[in-house]
């Protein structure tokens, strides 16, 4: 209320400065014309005379040319007198001053909002967020509504596809991508969306229908990831944990270090426990295939206490601490990749990116605590 109160006086002030001048008399104007002036002349003609300064013939002279130039200049302020009184003038200006506000307050009554309550920012950026999510859905609608009409356009199909599969319309991203596929030709990745869309569909499950479009994908390029991570999650719903494992080893050994879905592999190879034993290298794997399962587990064991004693040693290298607690995960033993994970915290804790990629990391192996 404070702040429209000054409003308003600012408001009241603005019109005085603008319409005081209109509420003025012309009093000091008139005082100041010709018409002053020449009267003052023949009052001055009059005093020289009195005084013997001039004598009558010149003070008549003096006389005449001074009323005659009176008489023009009073009838040429005559004929500038605007017509306007001052009576007429005030009544202006109180008009303007009560009308404004009252034309404004007309104007807003309609069109504002007075009582409407304060919009935190929090507010203001979820709507802003939903505005942006509502554009993205015309969007959507406006690509739709081409393709009705340019139903073989096979790019169009490709953007969209995965566009409604993020806005959770999966039917509809099955169907997009099953056009993509008519229309643009087979492909492994699009084999690999589409088996990705009708497990979504499915809340997750992996069904037959998918599980034969990830196989597609798989024929099509043998070191497709998705189709290779699916397949696993395929035979751990099946409960082939083990087949699950290896498939998803066989992913990492080929997985480029800084593969964004690395992390997801890794985190999914712990649960289902890794078959006997942690992600080994493909000449550690080679190597243990003529041992039986006692001295195998003892390889196995023998090289994770050692990984364990380089790391006290050389505690900066992140990605083998995450090995380690992978590896005790894989293990079942918890609570060693618990203390791993605090040796690890400790031994990279001056370092704010390296400890920021091993929070990273034990997230995704279900230790972020």
């Amino acid at each position: 209320m404070t702040l429209w109160f000054v409003f308003a006086l600012m408001t009241v002030a603005a019109i005085f400065a603008v319409l005081l001048p209109l509420g003025r008399s012309g009093r000091a104007q008139k005082q100041g014309s010709e018409v002053a002036v020449y009267k003052d002349q023949l009052a001055e003609v009059e005093r020289d005379l009195a005084a013997g300064l001039i004598a009558a013939p010149e003070a008549e002279a003096a006389r005449v040319e001074i009323s005659r130039r009176l008489l023009a200049a009073a009838g040429t302020e005559a004929a500038q007198t605007p017509t306007s009184s001052l009576k007429w003038r005030r009544a202006a200006a109180v008009l303007a001053l009560a009308g404004l506000p009252l034309v404004a307050v007309g104007v807003y009554m309609p069109l504002g909002s007075p009582r409407l309550q304060d919009f935190p920012l929090a507010q203001r950026e979820r709507g802003s967020g939903s505005g942006m999510a509502q554009s993205l859905e015309n969007l959507v609608v406006q690509v739709e509504q081409h393709l009705e009409k340019n139903p073989t356009d096979g790019r169009g199909w490709n953007v969209l596809a995965p566009v409604l599969q993020r806005l959770g319309r999966f039917d509809d991203a099955v169907r997009a991508y099953r056009n993509s596929l008519t229309y643009n030709g087979e492909s492994a990745e699009r084999r690999s969306d589409l088996g990705e869309a009708i497990a979504a569909a499915a809340n997750g499950v992996v069904t037959a229908e998918a599980k034969g479009e990830f196989e597609r994908a798989h024929a099509l390029n043998a070191d497709d990831p998705k189709a290779n991570y699916f397949l696993g999650l395929a035979a751990e719903q099946d409960g082939r944990k083990d087949d699950a494992a290896n498939i998803w080893r066989a992913l990492l050994a080929k997985a480029p270090e800084d593969a964004p879905w690395r992390s997801l592999v890794q985190s999914s190879l712990a649960r289902v426990g890794g078959g006997t034993m942690p992600a080994l290298s493909d000449e550690t794997l080679a190597a243990s295939r003529d041992m039986n399962e006692g001295d195998r587990n003892a390889m196995v064991r023998g090289m994770v206490e050692r990984l364990a004693t380089r790391l006290k040693q050389n505690g900066d290298d992140v990605e083998g601490w995450l090995r380690l607690v992978r590896a005790y995960l894989v293990m079942g033993d918890r609570d060693k990749a618990v203390g791993a994970s605090g040796d690890a915290r400790q031994a990279v804790a001056n370092d704010a990116a390296r400890l920021r990629q091993l929070n990273e990391g034990l997230k995704t192996l279900g230790l972020d605590g």
